[in-house]
């Protein structure tokens, strides 16, 4: 039986599972990971797909299963929930100011008028909000590209969803 404390541990131990097209940020950072089932014999580790269409999500349930078996564990089950359907709110504040300082402006979490134009999004790299909206779809298809003005970098915005 798995007990609540080990569900804690397993938590940081599902830290350690990167996404793999942000590798800055874990999968509980992004707020894939819905929860952990620590009841009964078996271990359930449920996802969600920060979209329906993530190419990433085989890869998210292989590295889940890895590093699950690398710590020892093999009773266990990954399952994927779509319904509630994944949000920017659950992004953590930590996986918020990784994802600035990789260079990515984190989703301001204010619905979309950054993406209509009506809101300004800082420039992760040297702050400025004199930014322009270059492109709905940026390197991934949940990001946006902006440039900015002042430092003349371009850089992914994570849209809000």
């Amino acid at each position: 039986m798995v007990t609540v404390h080990a569900a804690d541990e397993i938590l940081e131990i599902l830290d350690l599972v990167k996404d793999p097209e942000i590798p800055v940020v874990s999968v509980r950072d992004m707020g894939i990971i819905r929860r952990v089932e620590a009841g009964g014999d078996r271990l359930k580790i449920v996802i969600t797909p920060t979209y329906s269409g993530c190419p990433a999500m085989e890869v998210i349930e292989r590295d889940i299963a890895a590093i699950l078996k690398l710590h020892g564990l093999s009773d266990f089950d990954v399952e994927t929930e779509i319904s509630p359907a994944w949000t920017t709110d659950w992004i953590t504040e930590e996986g918020r100011q990784k994802l600035h300082e990789y260079g990515i402006a984190p989703p301001a979490n204010r619905g979309k008028a950054a993406l209509m134009g009506q809101e300004a999004v800082a420039c992760p790299q040297c702050g400025s909000s004199d930014t322009v909206l270059v492109s709905e779809f940026g390197s991934t298809a949940c990001k946006a590209l902006y440039k900015c003005r002042d430092c003349l970098e371009p850089f992914d915005y994570f849209k809000c969803v």
